[in-house]
């Protein structure tokens, strides 16, 4: 394994560099000397797995792996077909006698359901970034730049605790809403503006993301009714979430709401994405695709998935909405991460 969110919950080490290799009785992880220390302290705090040997790089990765592989004799050698360059994948093709057999979400499968650790660190995850929204709100945005509000928004979450941010932090005010992942710009909001903030957290190793859409001074009929459209389709998709449904479900849930409103060409994601150590992992939540079967690429929701449930419109010449919020399937239903109001609440 050379994917590192994958070495991350496997060894529970945090690295810019590293590979795992794993058979049915144990593991070696190969590190260079940047993370000895590291890896000792867990070693020291029991949250290392005793069944993993590491491995000094003293070179190159991929002479260590090749060294590791050789003397061990086998025969069949799984690599991750996602994460590995074709330029490593070549280089071990012609260093090794093993068969090489590409391999697709191993640990991927696995991270999909949260277990009552992971499940913990959500919870508080979400709590914290709940706490974050209130913060930004009481600031204002009127007269304010897009630049300025993000950095007030990355200031709060680690106010409020977070290690860092889950990703970059999207202010879209005005005409910008209507870009789905629009960057922020020097751009002031302004009365009559729609302004999107969508913003993430990774508290312990783990991501949250929230959006929510507030309006500056007064809006026209047509905002409101986005914003309008968008709450109802939210709502729509969470109602339908509970175990043994399709994900896809949950998606078609939210799109009949905004196709009802005339608006089904103007959501073009998907309504949701798994979150745990990336921001975005499975489960997809979005449109069945063809290739393959009726449910290729669906999932059938468990207790114990996160993921979020954000729709949104995006009209150029008007504006956008997208509300998001972070749901654990259990047992009877689901669970709100990020209780927090949704309306359209009208700020200065």
């Amino acid at each position: 394994m050379t994917h590192l969110p994958n070495i991350f919950y496997l060894s529970n080490l945090h690295s810019s560099s590293g590979v795992l290799v794993l058979t049915p009785k144990n593991g070696r992880l190969l590190v260079d000397f940047r993370y000895q220390e590291a890896v000792a302290n867990l070693i020291g705090a029991k949250g290392f797995p005793p069944d993993i040997q590491v491995v000094e790089v003293p070179g190159s990765y991929e002479e260590s792996l090749s060294s590791v592989i050789s003397h061990a004799g086998w025969s069949r050698v799984g690599v991750e077909a996602e994460h590995m360059s074709l330029r490593f994948w070549q280089w071990l093709r012609k260093s090794i006698t093993a068969e090489i057999v590409e391999t697709e979400g191993l640990v991927e499968n696995l991270r999909i359901l949260k277990d009552a650790h992971e499940i913990a660190l959500f919870r508080e995850a979400g709590e914290r970034i709940v706490s974050a929204l209130a913060l930004i709100r009481q600031q204002g945005f009127s007269s304010r730049s897009e630049v300025e509000i993000s950095h007030e928004i990355e200031r709060r979450l680690f106010e409020v605790g977070f290690d860092g941010t889950a990703f970059s932090t999207i202010v879209a005010s005005g005409l910008n809403s209507a870009l789905p992942h629009a960057q922020p710009t020097s751009r002031k909001v302004t009365d009559g503006d729609l302004v999107v903030l969508d913003f993430g957290g990774n508290y312990h190793g783990y991501s949250v993301d929230l959006t929510r859409t507030v309006a500056v001074g007064r809006l026209s009929s047509e905002q409101k009714r986005l914003h309008e459209a968008v709450c109802l389709a939210q709502e729509a998709a969470l109602k339908t979430i509970h175990p043994g449904i399709l994900a896809s479900s949950v998606d078609k849930a939210a799109r009949d709401v905004l196709r009802d409103f005339g608006l089904a060409d103007a959501f073009g994601h998907s309504t949701g994405h798994g979150l745990g150590i990336e921001v975005h992992e499975l489960p997809r939540v979005g449109r069945k695709r063809i290739q393959g079967g009726p449910t290729e690429g669906d999932i059938t929701l468990e207790p114990g998935m996160v993921f979020t449930v954000e729709p949104g419109v995006y009209v150029p010449g008007i504006g956008g909405v997208r509300v998001e919020d972070d749901v654990l399937v259990t047992h009877d239903g689901f669970e709100m991460l990020t209780e927090a109001p949704r309306g359209l609440s009208v700020t200065k």
